[in-house]
C-alpha cells in the first residue's frame, strides 16, 4: 500500500525548526543522510570527519550548528 504525500510524516522535524543546541545520533544521521553506525564510527576519534559529537554522560550529542553548516542551511 502506497501512502499519499499528505499522509507521509517525516521521523524528525525539519532541521530549521530545531532550537536545541544538539540532537541525538538517530536525528543527526537522518539530517546528514547517513546510517547511525556511520556517525558512531565518526565519534570514535577519526580526524577527517565532517562533524564531531559532544559526549554527555556517555551519550553522543551532535551539534546542530555544525550540521547546519555542513548542509548549508
Amino acid at each position: 500500500m502506497q501512502l499519499a504525500a499528505t499522509q507521509y510524516e517525516a521521523p524528525f522535524p525539519p532541521l530549521e525548526s530545531i532550537t536545541r543546541p544538539t540532537v541525538e545520533t538517530a536525528a543527526a544521521a537522518y539530517y546528514l543522510n547517513r546510517k547511525e553506525q556511520t556517525l558512531r564510527e565518526w565519534a570514535m576519534g577519526r580526524r577527517d570527519v565532517p562533524v564531531k559529537p559532544i559526549r554527555i554522560n556517555g551519550r553522543l550529542a551532535w551539534p546542530v550548528a555544525e550540521i547546519r553548516k555542513i548542509l548549508g542551511v
